[in-house]
């Protein structure tokens, strides 16, 4: 590779760091502002060179790895948290210039540690399930206003709050105006969130039905037409880990007593995986309580030993490594296009 550049990409400008491993010659700077035509216009000066570039997997990374590759450069996504720890421990103020010369130094150096890129129509299905699961947070917190309400008057909630006898029995209390009214906008706005979840659900549903990957995840207790999509979206690729422990690993869900900075208590999450296939799994887990499910009796024993939490999260632990082995089964048919 002839010029090494590393990208820390933010909303309002994208700082780069630059070596030109023929001259030696070092270059710093900005993009501003932080879009595709300044991008490409930045790029222009490198036609007819070789150029490798890095930058972490976070937000923003898809356009500049697309105008990288527009370009002729190479592209290598960097896994964040696997960057950072191969910072070492913090001795000076962290900086946008410092982000780009340690991505561009573990790139010339060999040491990147690369996240995996998953095709465009995982990407398409990310964005849906991530979508899905926004909309149901925001339709559970506008319901949950309303339970404050009518607790915060001594009343009792009425059910399902989105049903027509629990409507009818919101619409017979006493209650002051203020507080009816915001009881009103609440349903409105959750039964909105609603309408806008009904065809992405059916969607997805759809999909999981005709989708290799997503037949194969359903086998197992818990797992749905809606859990399915979410945990084959999130997981990707599952050979690049190459054994179960290491799948266990990218979901968050191991238990871990370091940290990059230091140590910390034992017995606590690593939580340094994608935050809703932890969800996914955690929301399949939750399944086990009921007497006729299979891991019905290590959700019992866990639970006598310690909690109810404690136990579900044992038990996605166990989701966890049986869904990478059901998708690496498969191998590349467990990510084809529906």
């Amino acid at each position: 590779m002839t010029i090494v550049v590393g990208f820390d990409v933010h909303r309002s400008q994208i700082t780069f760091d630059q070596l030109d491993r023929e001259t030696g010659e070092l270059r710093r700077g900005r993009i501003e502002p932080a879009t595709r035509e300044s991008l490409r216009l930045w790029l222009c000066r490198y036609q007819g060179e070789q150029v490798e570039a890095a930058l972490e997997a976070t937000t923003g990374w898809l356009f500049v790895a697309d105008e990288l590759e527009r370009a002729g450069a190479g592209v290598h996504l960097a896994e964040p948290a696997e960057t950072r720890a191969r910072r070492g421990p913090k001795r000076r103020a962290k900086t946008d210039r410092a982000d780009a010369r340690h991505l561009r130094e573990l790139l010339a150096e060999g040491r990147l540690p690369e996240a995996w890129r998953p095709p465009a129509h995982i990407q398409e299905l990310r964005t849906r399930v991530r979508l899905r699961k926004t909309l149901v947070d925001e339709r559970t917190r506008w319901l949950q206003r309303i339970h404050a309400t009518l607790f915060h008057h001594g009343l009792p909630a009425p059910g399902a709050l989105l049903s027509h006898p629990a409507r009818a029995r919101l619409a017979g209390l006493e209650l002051p105006p203020a507080a009816r009214e915001r009881i009103a906008v609440a349903l409105a706005l959750a039964e909105a969130l609603d309408a806008q979840l009904a065809p992405l659900e059916a969607e997805l549903r759809a999909f999981a039905r005709r989708q290799p990957g997503c037949r194969a995840l359903m086998r197992e207790h818990g797992i749905g037409p809606l859990l399915a999509p979410t945990i084959l979206a999130e997981y990707g690729d599952v050979r690049r880990f190459g054994a179960s422990r290491r799948a266990l690993r990218h979901t968050g869900l191991d238990i871990t007593v370091a940290e990059s900075a230091g140590r910390r208590a034992p017995g606590k999450l690593s939580r340094q995986g994608p935050q809703l296939l932890r969800w996914a799994l955690c929301e399949a887990a939750k399944r086990a309580a009921h007497p006729s499910a299979p891991d019905h009796p290590y959700y019992a024993a866990v639970r006598e030993r310690s909690n109810a939490g404690r136990a579900t999260l044992s038990v996605a632990r166990r989701l966890a490594r049986r869904c990478y082995h059901r998708l690496s089964e498969l191998g590349e048919e467990a990510l084809v296009p529906a």
